[in-house]
């Protein structure tokens, strides 16, 4: 099995040395950018997990989450901010662009390991895929099609791009569609493993499904006091 890559970008040259060491001895292969802008000549579609400061130069760590989740060769890679900005609309945010997990400073190096295997658990391609997922690896209703296997979304034949935990939300959903599915039950299934979700997770990724989707966003139901679901 291929050793598993992290890039940490982030201006504390100290801090990066600690992180990279620790990560290093739990088997990790570990580089290290002091910038966005050091880091965006990197190869970035070869790590599979990027730790990633807010507050940096220029380039800061929400712009170049912007960056990556816009670029289809870079979109999927799991992102875990790192950052002493810890209010609920900083977290938010972060959560919006697409960031798989959010770490405020000061941390614990065991607190930062422990998420970096939670999120690469969840993003390695190793779950078994739903019961109900057809047996070609697409779901598909009317022009929305999820191609599971290839990570894809299209609808009417043109492709969206999808933030990993949207796309594992919308494809959990399509694939109980018909259903009422409760936050305990998609929380369980999508954000398995999570060491902190907030209570306003499912609806940011909701809210940007349905913006993202078109026309297909009106089939995304909320049933308050139930959760969410589907329609036929």
């Amino acid at each position: 099995m291929a050793v598993e890559r992290i890039l940490i970008v982030d201006d504390e040259e100290t801090l990066c040395e600690v992180l990279k060491l620790n990560l290093e001895n739990e088997g990790y292969d570990v580089d290290i950018a002091f910038s966005a802008e050091q880091a965006l000549t990197m190869q970035l579609e070869s790590y599979s997990l990027i730790l990633l400061d807010i507050m940096m130069g220029e380039i800061s760590g929400i712009k170049m989450a912007k960056m990556l989740k816009a670029d289809i060769n870079t979109a999927n890679i799991p992102i875990i901010f790192c950052t002493a900005r810890d209010s609920e609309d900083d977290m938010v945010m972060g959560l919006n662009i697409g960031a798989d997990d959010y770490i405020m400073k000061p941390y614990t190096i065991r607190n930062v390991i422990a998420r970096v295997k939670s999120v690469l658990r969840r993003t390695s391609g190793n779950k078994a895929p739903a019961a109900s997922t057809p047996k070609n690896n697409t779901l598909q209703v009317e022009g929305l099609i999820l191609d599971i296997e290839f990570k894809s979304c299209t609808v009417d034949g043109a492709e969206v791009k999808l933030a990993r935990k949207e796309f594992e939300l919308l494809a959990y959903l399509i694939s109980h569609r018909g259903k009422i599915c409760s936050r305990e039950q998609i929380l369980s299934r999508v954000w398995s493993d999570e060491v902190v979700v907030l209570d306003r997770t499912i609806d940011v990724n909701i809210t940007r499904l349905r913006s993202k989707i078109g026309n297909y966003g009106s089939y995304i139901v909320t049933r308050s006091g139930f959760g969410y679901g589907f329609r036929d």
